[in-house]
């Protein structure tokens, strides 16, 4: 077993344990997930696909969806690289990434897989830690991760082999909600971007640690987060982030699908 491999797998049977021995972390998650149902379109030819399943929580709520992480597991569908899909080009009506994009050490490389086996109508769904002035000590001093706020982003269209592992929380705040790099992304529309606040969340202590307020006042926490939520800079702690292929006009109200390789 690699080291990688290793430190996966031990991450993934550490989150099962506490999944299945902390409730309250399941009704967080199914308002995570309600947010992600909003954005899929059911009318999108193609198969919905998740990259970077972990335990295989979103299948639950949506049955549809294949499962796929790096490594095997029994729960999953098929084991696959996010760099490099086994599908074809234009076959999936949804990608969706939970807490997986800042995992993304060269984010264009995926990218630019993404659009290839994506319908022209297609979508990305992206859900990731939002850094504001709130959130920001709480990801940075109880999680192992890094933020890496500051830190130069990989925009290489390509990520040879090996890699290796990479982490960096900040990433989605920076890109698209900063902007910190203009015009980015290229050949993508961006159409839903949404920073929230989630003290319920980052209270429960997560899959890590554990929570400091009892089940019982989560519904209200969630109505008290809904005025905050006007502020994500200040309260933001989670982010829902849509995208969908932008193709070049060829004519008038027409798209041209870009030339890939299935290879």
């Amino acid at each position: 077993m690699t080291a990688l491999l290793a430190q996966h797998q031990a991450e993934i049977e550490r989150n099962l344990r506490a999944w299945e021995a902390k409730p309250l972390l399941k009704e967080i998650y199914a308002g995570f997930y309600r947010r992600i149902l909003a954005l899929i379109d059911p009318a999108i030819p193609g198969r919905i696909v998740e990259i970077g399943s972990g335990i295989g929580n979103l299948k639950t709520h949506l049955p549809a969806a294949l499962a796929t992480d790096l490594f095997p597991n029994p729960w999953l569908d098929l084991a696959c690289d996010g760099y490099e899909l086994p599908f074809k080009q234009g076959s999936l009506s949804h990608l969706v990434l939970f807490d997986v994009f800042h995992h993304l050490r060269a984010p264009n490389a995926f990218l630019r897989e993404a659009r290839r086996v994506l319908a022209p109508a297609g979508r990305l769904i992206l859900f990731e830690p939002y850094i504001s002035w709130f959130s920001s000590p709480v990801y940075g001093l109880l999680h192992h991760e890094p933020v890496a706020w500051g830190k130069p982003i990989n925009l290489a269209e390509s990520l040879p082999r090996p890699r290796d592992y990479y982490a960096a929380q900040g990433n989605a705040t920076r890109l698209f909600f900063r902007k910190e790099i203009p015009d980015w992304p290229e050949g993508w529309a961006i159409f839903h971007a949404e920073g929230f606040s989630c003290f319920h969340y980052l209270l429960s202590g997560g899959y890590s640690n554990p929570a400091v307020y009892p089940s019982g006042w989560l519904e209200g926490l969630r109505r008290f987060e809904v005025r905050l939520c006007r502020w994500p800079r200040v309260f933001g702690g989670r982010c829902l982030v849509g995208l969908r292929p932008a193709y070049p006009r060829s004519g008038p109200g027409s798209r041209q699908v870009p030339a890939a390789s299935d290879d």
